[in-house]
């Protein structure tokens, strides 16, 4: 495919792996020709990495898989997963996952992305709910317009909620930045 028309969550291969485009923007200046800037994470190593290709210039797409499965447990080996269809159970090493580490939960479903018939990556639900295991005492009158504080969840996550979020609390958090989005009903 021509690299013009690359978007976010491509998978491409790139240095002989494959990677997908987290960041993607399409330049055009003034009497220049015109290029595509992309921020690459490689789904092998976990790292990223940015490049700028021709407009015109041929890109590879991967030749990646998708299936859904669920989260088992976690143990010294890995994170176990299941394929939902075949009930194939299989393991992927934290550097693989990611900050996914902090989102999964047992029985989760998940989207595996899989290259050469071997799982390489995870698509996580748009949020969770978590519950707060460590923050700072709850300040009384606290509203979310004030100032937020530091947590911890029950899965390792830290981020910042608002004042009245207080230990115990289960709350929403967003798999694509990690932070906070509501309390949990």
């Amino acid at each position: 495919m021509k690299a013009n028309n690359l978007r976010k969550g491509n998978v491409i291969i790139f240095n002989s792996n494959p990677h997908r485009i987290m960041e993607f923007h399409h330049h055009t200046p003034g009497n220049l020709r015109a290029m595509v800037q992309v921020k690459l994470r490689n789904l092998i190593t976990g790292s990223q990495v940015e490049n700028r290709f021709s407009a015109t210039e041929e890109v590879a797409e991967a030749d990646v898989n998708t299936a859904d499965a669920t989260f088992l447990y976690k143990d010294g080996d890995g994170y176990h997963f299941m394929f939902i269809e075949s009930y194939e159970q299989f393991s992927m090493t934290p550097a693989v996952l990611g900050s996914a580490v902090f989102y999964l939960q047992d029985q989760m479903r998940v989207t595996i992305t899989s290259f050469n018939d071997s799982p390489i990556g995870i698509e996580l639900p748009q949020s969770v709910i978590l519950t707060i295991l460590d923050t700072e005492p709850e300040l009384k009158g606290a509203t979310a317009s004030n100032s937020p504080k530091p947590a911890k969840t029950d899965t390792g996550l830290a981020l910042t909620v608002p004042a009245f979020v207080k230990i115990g609390d289960r709350i929403v958090v967003g798999t694509d930045e990690g932070t906070y989005l509501k309390r949990a009903d």
